[in-house]
């Protein structure tokens, strides 16, 4: 028998790539998946298994991360080897729209899988989907030695997740694990992140079909890798014999005016005819620079990122480029 893992978040970015990568391993994986009246599961449609197959590897349940009674009987119906929580409201804008919403999910709901862990009292492993945010106004690079400054509601809910994980390790003794990944990207990211919004726009300003593009900061500078590849280090992280917490990074920065200027640069554009800035994507507070020292994770887990945000920007382009023609 195969390993078994529970992944929330499992129809979003990471978790379609992590379930993928699980599925390719021999795992028995399920997913947390909230109900709506639509479908929202178009990221993992392809490896979507009937329910009705005899002994299917890939099961997904409703639920939410902040019904805590649900998250119990879920760990306590699947038995998980291993939990990844990647589930989040994850738009660093929105959640100063909706900063209690944020806190409720990412915060509480991070707590709320681990007391069901530990309440369980099986031997689960525990990952949590930190983030470079976290780091805020602190000056890069940024490792796990760095001061955490979060500047927003979003970070802040993601600093609580955190240190609770990190007490839940240390107090009572749980495989548990932060993996601080730095910004990641592909052509499964949702359409409102700048890197999809900028390639996505690119695809259709090529194809005449929209003529400008508006975005907000186009100096904050990010370190841009391939979310394909930083699920691997997710599953590394648990593999090691002593839980801790990891930095994932390329250790490359760039601007949201050099991503642009790539990605329209790929179907023979100038950036410049067609980018304007709009004051309502202005963050109340902007963080100015993330740029990971990914030292840790290559040393301990043998992992170090192979795309970077040029050949990154490009890749994401053509997929849009593709995904419009259909």
């Amino acid at each position: 028998m195969g390993k078994v893992a529970f992944i929330t978040g499992i129809t979003g970015q990471d978790g379609s790539y992590l379930a993928e990568f699980l599925l390719e391993k021999g795992y028995e994986v399920h997913g947390l998946i909230r109900r709506a009246s639509t479908f929202n599961t178009g990221r993992i449609d392809h490896i979507f298994q009937d329910p009705h197959v005899p002994n299917p590897r890939l099961i997904l349940h409703y639920g939410d991360l902040i019904d805590g009674v649900g998250l119990t009987n879920l760990i306590r119906e699947i038995n998980p080897d291993e939990v990844y929580n990647l589930g989040a409201q994850s738009h660093v804008q929105v959640s100063f729209t909706m900063p209690q919403y944020t806190g409720q999910v990412d915060a509480v709901g991070a707590v709320g899988l681990l007391e069901a862990i530990r309440s369980a009292g099986i031997n689960t492993r525990f990952y949590q989907a930190s983030t470079s945010e976290l780091f805020g106004s602190t000056p890069p690079p940024q490792n796990e030695n760095s001061v955490f400054r979060p500047q927003s509601p979003y970070a802040a809910a993601k600093l609580m997740a955190y240190w609770c994980t990190v007490n839940y390790r240390d107090g009572y003794g749980m495989h548990a694990t932060n993996g601080i990944l730095f910004n990641h990207e592909s052509p499964r990211r949702g359409e409102t992140f700048v890197t999809r919004k900028i390639t996505r726009a690119v695809a259709a300003i090529a194809a005449g079909k929209q003529e400008k593009l508006f975005l907000g900061n186009l100096t904050a500078v990010r370190d841009w890798g391939f979310a394909k590849e930083y699920v691997e280090s997710m599953w590394l992280m648990l593999q090691q014999e002593k839980s801790s917490d990891y930095v994932v990074a390329t250790g490359v920065g760039a601007t949201v005016k050099d991503f642009a200027a790539a990605a329209f640069a790929r179907v023979g554009l100038n950036w410049e005819d067609h980018v304007e800035t709009d004051k309502k994507y202005i963050r109340p507070t902007e963080v100015d620079a993330l740029i990971g020292d990914a030292s840790k994770a290559e040393k301990a887990l043998n992992w170090k990122a192979k795309t970077h945000w040029k050949e990154l920007a490009e890749l994401m382009v053509d997929a849009d480029v593709e995904a419009l023609k259909k």
